[in-house]
């Protein structure tokens, strides 16, 4: 299993931005970030693996889709979020 129950509770605790809060822009953004970055590992050794290639491109845009979101949203909370988790744009 890629993301275990504990590590996406850990995240949505440090991005959350209430106590009651799994959903809002940044947990998704940190729990899909978190998944791309251990696809794009699982690449390094796997190179032939072409459908899940396609669904670490689905993933992507769907991260792009939520930080467009964000951004024009609340640019402050955008530039932080890209900041915490070291992406780059």
């Amino acid at each position: 299993m890629v993301l275990t129950k504990d590590r996406k509770s850990a995240l949505i605790g440090s991005y959350r931005t209430h106590d009651a809060d799994t959903g809002s822009p940044e947990v998704q953004v940190a729990i899909l970030s978190e998944r791309i970055n251990y696809l794009t590992e699982h690449f390094k050794v796997h190179a032939k693996d072409h459908h899940s290639r396609r669904g670490l491109l689905m993933l992507v845009g769907r991260r792009r889709r939520l930080l467009d979101y964000l951004k024009a949203k609340d640019a402050e909370r955008y530039a932080d979020l890209i900041k915490r988790l070291n992406i780059r744009k």
